[in-house]
């Protein structure tokens, strides 16, 4: 399990636990380690952009004697900026930490989930099925890693290794306090211009973020679905978490791309910026 630290990620490795597998919880830092340490939980030190932590785990789950049930690829971050503004170094970030380092994490345990035909879960996102403003990079990275599954599901069924794509929607969770907080670093960093043109998208989309979260399912929901897919014995190609993940992915596939837009920013216009009220001008007589 990557991006285990907090979230789905730690939620789900106690789920799972729970349930009584073992599993290796990725996280990025010691006191992460410490925190998430528990019976049925084994926390180890994984960067998945760094190939020698990759190498690493890799090396772990082949000196284990227990066969290797499910890879469960979580990690990840939230990059929010218009495609203008949003520098060409954090775009290449999100895309190795939301896609080259899950493709790099299945590449270094296949060979061991081929021997015990498990399952590959990849947690992408509503995002990988429609773009909202802003989440270019994000649902670019997610978009791909859709398409990596479909490709690695239809190489690897007949080799008995089934591939599961997580599609949530909100999720209590403190991914999107953080990817507001970054969103705001990296408006603050826009042109002049840049700001005119979209200083109120970015105010809009952090308050559309933050309604979303804080109306979704709780962590601990996230989880239960995970773990369904990871125990079926017939699992679906793909889940959905929560009511806005199945309408939203519904819409994209349903609606001409001109309609969904107009759905779009009717529901981003809700959240802008409120104007400040007229102050009334009218001359009150002295006296």
């Amino acid at each position: 399990m990557t991006g285990a630290s907090t979230g789905i990620g730690v939620a789900t490795a106690r789920e799972l636990a729970r349930r009584g597998f073992h599993v290796l919880a990725g996280v990025r830092r010691d006191r992460d380690a410490d925190a998430i340490r528990s019976p049925g939980v084994e926390p180890v030190l994984l960067d998945i952009t760094e190939p020698a932590q990759v190498a690493a785990l890799a090396a772990r789950v082949a000196a284990d004697p227990r066969p290797l049930h499910a890879v469960v690829n979580n990690a990840g971050i939230q990059v929010n900026a218009p495609v203008e503004a949003l520098p060409m170094e954090q775009w290449r970030r999100v895309f190795e930490v939301n896609l080259f380092g899950h493709i790099a994490v299945t590449q270094a345990l296949l060979p061991a989930l081929l021997r015990s035909r498990g399952r590959v879960l990849n947690i992408s996102s509503i995002g990988g099925k429609a773009a909202m403003p802003t989440y270019g990079a994000y649902s670019g990275a997610k978009f791909a890693l859709e398409a990596v599954s479909d490709a690695l599901r239809r190489e690897v069924t007949s080799l008995g290794v089934r591939v599961i794509v997580i599609e949530p929607g909100g999720v209590r969770t403190e991914m999107a306090t953080r990817g507001i907080a970054t969103n705001n670093q990296l408006a603050a960093q826009m042109t002049p211009e840049q700001d005119e043109r979209y200083g109120g998208l970015v105010q809009a989309i952090n308050s559309l973020m933050d309604a979303g979260t804080s109306s979704g399912v709780t962590a601990d929901a996230a989880a239960r679905v995970v773990a369904k897919a990871v125990t079926a014995r017939r699992p679906r190609t793909r889940y959905t978490i929560g009511r806005d993940a199945a309408l939203l992915i519904a819409a994209a596939r349903l609606l001409p791309d001109r309609t969904l837009d107009r759905v779009v920013a009717a529901t981003v216009r809700r959240h802008y910026p409120q104007p400040a009220p007229a102050l009334n001008s009218q001359v009150l007589p002295v006296g």
